[in-house]
């Protein structure tokens, strides 16, 4: 068990400064290419963020344990909203522009609202035990992924960049950019997977249940990089880069993510509530409520949305 802390810990650094490495390389890559730091963070950021739940839902469908592959995507869209902008606010409040309110937002609604409906093959009890989401769905999934990208690509105007004259982009080198982003992926996706091993293996030697670690140790390990990613933004003063983080993660995680997972292999649902599903569309709803006052969300708002996932942990810690 020593040598399983000590490695959670090596994860938790090695995290911390690929987000660092990421987030300089993304903003300086935003100023060179003439577009938006919110536009890296829904797409490249974001990408590069939602890697380990990617490698961990495909892998898990692909092991036989489908629950731990959907409580993987539920818990981190749900950490992602609650912890992730409820922490990064209380350090440096986020101010957020008022096309992310009423264009971004919207998308990672959609995406919970169709995850639910697609979970929903039939509702006999209080749990979602049985229901299949199919290839079809998967598929559902990926045509609404697609759509997302092209709506991204075609807001990123050069109106919405920072504007720098030719000398200073010329300063930027793109391919040390590139690097730092690499670098920076690199350092995520290996510092989360050690703390998702370690921190499953001293859970699961407690008896905790398979659901219920995808939902809050695996989910938490995973958004790790967007919880460094977006501290780290908001505290250099780039909170475009840090709610388009977590906003493109959320759909990411969905649409791309469940869509990829259940092509690849039709996952059946075990474990997961209409609890846990209302708390992933709640928490998105009241981030989106909290964005429209001030088009900012205030250190105290933080606080609520941080309160309203430890509320969550503790019934799911009760039920266990």
């Amino acid at each position: 068990m020593l040598i399983n802390i000590v490695l959670i810990v090596v994860g938790v650094v090695m995290v911390l400064k690929g987000a660092d490495l990421l987030t300089k390389g993304g903003a300086d890559l935003a100023r060179r290419m003439n577009v938006s730091e919110l536009v890296v963070g829904l797409t490249i950021v974001a990408a590069g963020t939602s890697a380990p739940e990617l490698f961990v839902s495909l892998v898990s469908a692909l092991k036989g344990t489908p629950d731990l592959a959907v409580g993987n995507v539920v818990g981190s869209n749900i950490m992602n909203t609650l912890v992730i902008v409820g922490v990064t606010a209380m350090v440096a409040p986020i101010a957020i522009s008022r096309q992310t309110v009423i264009k971004d937002m919207p998308f990672t609604v959609v995406a919970s609202v169709l995850l639910m409906v697609l979970a929903l093959d039939r509702f006999q009890s209080f749990s979602l035990w049985g229901n299949v989401i199919s290839r079809i769905d998967g598929l559902l999934l990926l045509l609404g992924f697609a759509a997302f990208m092209y709506y991204t690509f075609s807001v990123a105007r050069k109106g919405d960049a920072e504007e720098m004259s030719a000398e200073e982009k010329l300063r930027i080198n793109v391919w040390l950019c590139l690097l730092l982003i690499v670098a920076g992926l690199a350092l995520l996706v290996v510092g989360s997977e050690l703390f998702v091993r370690n921190a499953s293996a001293l859970a699961g030697a407690l008896g905790v249940s398979e659901s219920v670690i995808g939902l809050t140790i695996v989910a938490g390990g995973t958004s790790l990089p967007e919880l460094a990613t977006s501290i780290v933004a908001a505290h250099k003063g780039q909170s475009a880069m840090a709610i388009g983080n977590v906003i493109g993660s959320n759909v990411f995680n969905i649409l791309l993510i469940l869509g990829l997972t259940a092509t690849v292999c039709p996952m059946q649902i075990g474990g997961i509530t209409m609890v846990d599903m209302s708390m992933l569309l709640v928490s998105m709803l009241l981030l989106w409520l909290f964005s429209f006052t001030k088009l900012k969300v205030e250190r105290w708002e933080g606080a609520v949305l941080t309160a309203l996932y430890l509320g969550y942990l503790a019934w799911l810690l009760y039920n266990v």
